[in-house]
């Protein structure tokens, strides 16, 4: 009796044992959304969990506790001095087209909008060159963002083409004759049409040499990769020239998105008293409630903080052990561990200046420059790597940030709602229309802006990024020391013109090829 009742007690504990054990396994099936965090995206999700604590606490305190200086912010937000240049794009006589063309040229363009918007320029200068006839540019698909907008998606391709009818003859679609040669047709085999190793920053006569011949035998020629594939040196001075007009006059953004950036822009000029992001008809509102209210100025900071950067910058930014798993997972996925700051220390890279600014960062250095928590901001990104977690100190020290959400109905965001490039472009439109620009660590969209700025004459405000990681590895720093270190460290980086040297991009360094001294 005894041993029966011995083994219906192990039997009965088997069983409750077997029953935790199926209850285990069937409850993630019941419900996955409490274990999507804990799936192969674990390490990312998971450092977003971890709240990091500010990484310079001393310095924080004392900017929460600043004091406006009157006469420091009117410097701040004064305009830039003219400084005797002036844009030029040569001659105002128009020129006149060739009689013939030598043929189509197509060019696929992959990389974010303004990568793309290089690439744009290039291709017409290309098309110059050859004496082509220019499809308008395919872009593809980026695999980060996964945007498939076309090029008459995000620009006026009407305006682009009436700004360029005396410089090149430019088509919106192949004629009939050629409409086989699309991207599905040169992905599937090696075609006698496609120009596949067109090499980096390559020269004119590169082009003569090997895309011309392509042309004039088969009336078409098609350059697959084409991003960053013009030389910007050696080049005649009518090339460099277009290539400016192309970027400055010839690309603007479609209808919709200039409305839009319109109404962002006056919301931030001219505060709403009532709640934000509640009028849908923003065209109206535009142009009708500007009443007695005197415009504010306002500040756009272009925040380079999403996942690609910080993985690839081997930096350390505070998020513990989990945040370094993650990044060191995203690195060996996207990059196969091949990054090369990863052979170096954190301290040495900060050092360097070669670790993108956190959010508490740059809002440290807006602060010690001078910006008072009055200040209103406009962030300028796509997504910040640790969501508002990350954000918050930099919102602490700005209440008045604003973003495209923040000033914005769903309703009126509807049309750039996912799309990545039609994001960057209200953003870049904003840039443009601000009092004075800021990017966090430079990038496709700082470049952008700094030459499109300096072309136009405006503040821009570039951090010293060596400065700024030396300063912030010394944690005994005084507020004082730090504010005295970060004016006088940026002095010269407020827009001041910076001529063109050998190798640097025309679209950042618009002079002296594009710009004449009065």
């Amino acid at each position: 009796m005894m041993r029966l009742n011995f083994q219906r007690h192990c039997y009965q504990l088997l069983r409750r044992k077997a029953m935790c054990g199926l209850f285990v396994l069937i409850f993630p099936l019941i419900f996955p959304c409490l274990f999507t965090a804990f799936t192969h995206a674990s390490p990312s999700t998971f450092s977003e969990w971890n709240v990091p604590k500010p990484r310079h606490l001393r310095l924080l305190r004392s900017a929460l506790q600043r004091e406006r200086l009157t006469g420091e912010q009117s410097d701040l937000w004064a305009p830039l001095a003219d400084q005797g240049w002036r844009p030029y794009l040569g001659s105002v006589n128009a020129p006149s087209l060739p009689q013939k063309s030598e043929g189509y040229l197509q060019v696929f363009l992959d990389g974010g909008l303004n990568q793309q918007r290089m690439g744009i320029c290039d291709a017409v200068a290309v098309a110059k060159i050859l004496n082509a006839t220019l499809v308008i540019p395919h872009l593809e698909v980026n695999p980060v963002w996964q945007d498939s907008s076309s090029f008459m998606d995000i620009f006026d391709v009407d305006h682009f083409m009436n700004v360029l009818k005396d410089e090149i003859p430019i088509i919106k679609e192949l004629p009939d004759e050629f409409s086989w040669s699309t991207r599905e047709y040169y992905a599937t085999a090696i075609r006698a049409t496609r120009i596949k190793r067109a090499p980096v920053h390559a020269s004119a006569n590169w082009y003569l040499e090997n895309v011309l011949p392509v042309l004039q035998s088969n009336g078409i020629a098609a350059i697959s990769p084409f991003s960053h594939r013009l030389s910007f040196d050696n080049l005649p001075s009518e090339i460099q020239q277009l290539r400016c007009k192309v970027n400055f006059k010839a690309l603007v953004f479609v209808p919709h998105i200039r409305a839009l950036g319109d109404a962002l822009v006056h919301r931030l000029r001219y505060p709403p008293g009532h709640s934000r992001a509640s009028s849908t008809d923003y065209l109206r509102e535009t142009t009708n409630q500007n009443g007695k209210q005197n415009p504010q100025k306002f500040v756009v900071l272009h925040l380079r903080f999403d996942k690609d950067m910080a993985a690839h910058s081997a930096c350390d930014f505070g998020g513990g052990k989990a945040e370094k798993l993650a990044l060191a997972k995203y690195r060996q996925t996207i990059w196969q561990g091949r990054v090369i700051n990863s052979q170096f220390t954190d301290k040495e890279l900060r050092s360097q200046g070669r670790c993108p600014l956190t959010p508490e960062e740059v809002g440290l250095l807006l602060a010690a420059l001078g910006f008072d928590n009055n200040t209103r901001l406009y962030l300028a990104s796509h997504k910040v790597y640790g969501g508002e977690a990350r954000i918050s100190t930099l919102r602490k020290i700005f209440p008045l940030m604003e973003d495209k959400k923040s000033l914005a109905s769903s309703a009126e965001r509807v049309h750039i709602k996912g799309k990545a490039s039609l994001l960057a472009a209200v953003d870049y439109y904003v840039g443009m229309h601000s009092d004075i620009f800021v990017s966090a660590s430079p990038g496709n969209m700082h470049n952008a802006l700094v030459g499109h700025r300096t072309f136009e004459n405006m503040k821009t405000i570039r951090p010293n990024m060596v400065l700024l990681g030396q300063l912030f590895l010394n944690k005994n720093i005084s507020w004082s020391q730090f504010r005295q270190a970060m004016v006088e460290g940026h002095q010269n980086r407020q827009g001041q013109l910076r001529l063109r040297k050998p190798k640097q991009s025309i679209y950042t360094y618009p002079a002296p090829d594009c710009m004449c001294h009065a």
